[in-house]
């Protein structure tokens, strides 16, 4: 671990980075064009203390699930992100590897979309990175671990995770899960993670063995439904899916698709606003 420059490059990049680019609100007694380290903080997840000891070359040698999370926060190139990884001894995450980190051209477009709900899964459905709007919509979908990172084995597994569906459109969506991850099994045969997945989904639950013995394929792209908010009450969102060349992100944009959606997402911005006073992820 090269701890001078790691916390060199680390300070660097956070002073590159304005605050609009990361959906801060640049007030009028700013005295930095960057971010601070708090801010670096909320948006890592992370405390302030653990940021000011990585730029002061005092810390102890950060995971690798931490340095995704400030790779994120600094808005990283590909390269970039590598050179951190390689900086806290750590190998960098394979290009053609399981899916962990939101390439970073996926986190400017969520950047790009402001207002519009998006985020970047894997292939898996695994949430890589949310933008502000989305956290507020679903509340924050990175934070789980195991096979529950997982949204399929949240739905098969969780009865609470079906509760964000009224219940006429729960064989819809739990056929649209299994059909998509039939496809992404196909295309990645013989991939250990997706083998054990599915073998862990087929012994937890009734549900999915009958849906995956039907041995329906369809790759998500567009779809319409309904997401039951505890706030602001049921939303009727368009669901629009861009993948990567590789197939192996996915970037999720949500808009509203009538009227009184619109108001009541208007409304939820207002609500979060008032929930989280320092705009980004909290």
């Amino acid at each position: 671990m090269q701890r001078d420059q790691l916390a060199d490059f680390l300070r660097r990049r956070r002073e590159a980075i304005r605050p609009a680019e990361v959906g801060i609100v640049d007030g009028p007694r700013r005295r930095t064009s960057g971010l601070r380290r708090e801010e670096v903080a909320m948006l890592a997840g992370v405390s302030v203390d653990y940021v000011v000891r990585l730029e002061q070359g005092r810390s102890s040698q950060p995971s690798p699930q931490l340095l995704g999370s400030l790779a994120r926060a600094l808005r990283l190139s590909d390269d970039e992100r590598d050179h951190l990884f390689h900086l806290a001894g750590h190998r960098p995450p394979p290009a053609d590897g399981v899916a962990s980190l939101a390439r970073a051209g996926l986190i400017r477009m969520l950047d790009l979309l402001g207002d519009v709900p998006a985020l970047v899964l894997s292939d898996l459905g695994e949430v890589l990175a949310q933008n502000r709007a989305a956290l507020l919509l679903s509340g924050d979908l990175t934070r789980f671990t195991g096979d529950r990172r997982y949204i399929v084995y949240r739905w098969f597994t969780d009865p609470q995770a079906r509760a964000v569906a009224p219940p006429e459109e729960h064989e819809h969506r739990a056929r649209q899960f299994v059909a998509d991850l039939r496809a992404t099994a196909g295309r990645r045969s013989g991939d250990p993670t997706v083998t054990r997945l599915v073998e862990r989904l087929n012994a937890a639950s009734a549900d999915f063995r009958r849906l995956w013995a039907e041995h329906e394929v369809a790759v998500r792209r567009a779809d319409r439904k309904t997401m039951l908010h505890p706030q602001v009450g049921p939303l009727l969102m368009d669901c629009e899916t861009l993948v990567t060349p590789d197939q192996r992100q996915q970037l999720l944009v949500l808009t509203p698709a009538d009227t009184e959606t619109r108001e009541r997402l208007d409304l939820l911005r207002v609500v979060g606003v008032q929930e989280f006073p320092t705009a980004g992820p909290p």
